[in-house]
């Protein structure tokens, strides 16, 4: 939990002022970082700290989380206002945006499916389009080898959180250490876009209030974020949720459509695009297995965490479907 007195010090600190006692929520459905609403008798915020268990290298990085949706607040990306950052939690504050989350298959009722789409896309091309080194993220990451990096890194993610032997998930990752796309201008990367990681206006869900979960996001490859968009159209992710998952609904555009729409808003070419579905099929294949690691150590009892690591298998089976086609 959060220690409130020491979080309430933390925003008088700031400048913020405090009305009543402060009370604090979880919030679900998240897979790594801890979420909390935290309010008083006027006012809520967000509070996200790394899990207390299953930490992974470079993973669960408030802080750098922090320092992205602060730095966009001069842009038009639509992301929650940034309050405080306290490298001794480690924790970080964000006003709290009273968004529509689409999480769940039920959570589509009533929702125009299309429309959220062409809002996913517009929002995906503009920050790609972010002059990132303008806005004081010029060292925010290494573009030079990305994608390689990144194969590299999922890897040793796996080496970390895996709970079980998986000979496909070793042909998958061979493949892909054979098979770099050549390399693209960088942009930013939120490294895990779906559209349950957004919150839409309750009254009008085709517009996007802010883009959260930016815990993995760099400079990088742009292709990588639609490949990500993609994955999470597969079934497997289902396993993930903890029952059938908004971005899993036949109601959406195919991958194919998703990725061709991208391309046209964005200018872009879409490449080796097969190879970017490899990688994505991969990181998501290692963040399910590391939400089983965590489940297995005591650290994980929402919807989802148990099943999580039933996912694996399929979406490492796709991921080297893909690289064959």
């Amino acid at each position: 939990m959060i220690d409130l007195a020491r979080l309430r010090a933390l925003l008088t600190e700031h400048g913020v002022a405090i009305t009543g006692d402060l009370r604090a929520d979880e919030i679900s459905g998240g897979r790594s970082n801890l979420t909390y609403k935290v309010s008083d008798d006027v006012q809520a915020w967000v509070v996200r700290r790394p899990p207390v268990a299953g930490l992974t290298p470079s993973a669960h990085d408030v802080l750098r989380e922090y320092r992205i949706v602060d730095a966009l607040q001069a842009t038009d990306i639509p992301v929650a206002p940034t309050v405080l950052a306290d490298e001794t939690g480690p924790l970080i504050v964000v006003g709290f945006v009273p968004g529509r989350v689409l999480r769940t298959r039920a959570d589509l009722d009533g929702v125009d499916v299309a429309d959220v789409h062409r809002e996913l896309i517009r929002v995906l091309v503009a920050l790609h389009a972010v002059p990132y080194a303008e806005i004081g993220l010029g060292d925010f990451g290494r573009p030079d080898g990305f994608f390689a990096r990144q194969v590299k890194r999922w890897r040793r993610q796996w080496d970390h959180v895996a709970t079980r032997e998986l000979p496909d998930l070793d042909r998958l990752y061979a493949r892909l250490t054979d098979r770099t796309p050549p390399p693209a201008p960088a942009t930013i990367v939120h490294g895990d876009y779906r559209v349950d990681n957004t919150l839409l206006d309750p009254a009008r869900p085709s517009h996007m209030l802010a883009l959260v979960d930016w815990e993995m996001s760099t400079l990088g490859d742009p292709l990588t974020d639609v490949a990500t968009m993609c994955t999470y159209q597969h079934p497997a992710f289902d396993h993930v949720v903890g029952e059938p998952a908004a971005s899993t609904s036949p109601r959406w555009p195919g991958p194919d459509v998703l990725a061709q729409d991208y391309a046209t808003a964005s200018g872009r070419d879409l490449g080796e695009f097969s190879t970017y579905l490899g990688l994505a099929y991969f990181k998501l294949a290692v963040i399910a297995e590391g939400i089983r690691a965590r489940y297995l150590a005591g650290a994980g009892s929402e919807p989802g965490h148990a099943s999580a690591g039933e996912a694996v298998p399929g979406l490492v089976a796709e991921g080297l479907a893909v690289l064959g086609r």
